[in-house]
């Protein structure tokens, strides 16, 4: 009898021992299956019109990836769909999934001119963050509070990432922190 597919419990308040017979089960690093990863590279982008998505729905023309953006694998399979929201529907818009059998990577499929996470176009938050810097006003249409939001987000990553000495102005510094390849609204750091 070996160890590895048992399990021994000892009870203390009574001094014995007792055989549990039921295996356990081996742990995901055991059975070779990685991890979930938080990296860019599950998210791909593609032109997409939104007009044609949201009237076409699961039978959108998606374009397949040529391979996975995390093993380079050319077998990519089709994994369904994922519902998400955009500004200017009244109801989510589903995007493709591809799943890589090699190394198990979930792909997501997303518009061209979005940042992840994000429901509303990078020029309206553009436009957004210039209106409040030189008007000092909040697009009308769009909640305050989601306009406040992607501001506070864009001072905070200026003054962490660009040292705290930025004179350029935000909008430049929006333009700068998209050239570097971050969501400048973002909250996390």
């Amino acid at each position: 009898m070996g160890l590895r597919n048992e399990a021994f419990f000892y009870f203390k308040k009574q001094g014995r021992r007792s055989e549990k017979s039921k295996p356990v089960p081996p742990s995901p690093k055991q059975v070779g299956l990685p991890g979930p990863t938080r990296n860019g590279k599950m998210v791909m982008f593609f032109a997409v019109k939104l007009k044609d998505l949201f009237e076409k729905g699961r039978d959108y023309p998606w374009q397949k990836p040529d391979n996975c953006p995390c093993c380079n694998s050319q077998r990519l399979w089709g994994h369904g769909f994922a519902e998400a929201i955009f500004d200017g529907y009244k109801r989510p818009l589903v995007l493709k999934l591809y799943r890589c059998p090699d190394c198990g990577c979930v792909i997501r499929l997303r518009p061209k001119g979005y940042f992840k996470r994000f429901q509303a176009s990078i020029e309206t938050i553009r436009s957004s963050i210039t209106s409040k810097s030189i008007m000092n006003r909040w697009l009308p249409g769009i909640s305050r509070s989601r306009q406040c939001h992607w501001y506070r987000a864009l001072k905070k990553r200026l003054n962490a990432y660009l040292t705290g000495v930025w004179v350029g102005g935000v909008v430049a510094g929006f333009d700068r922190l998209l050239q570097l390849g971050q969501v400048p609204v973002s909250r996390c750091i």
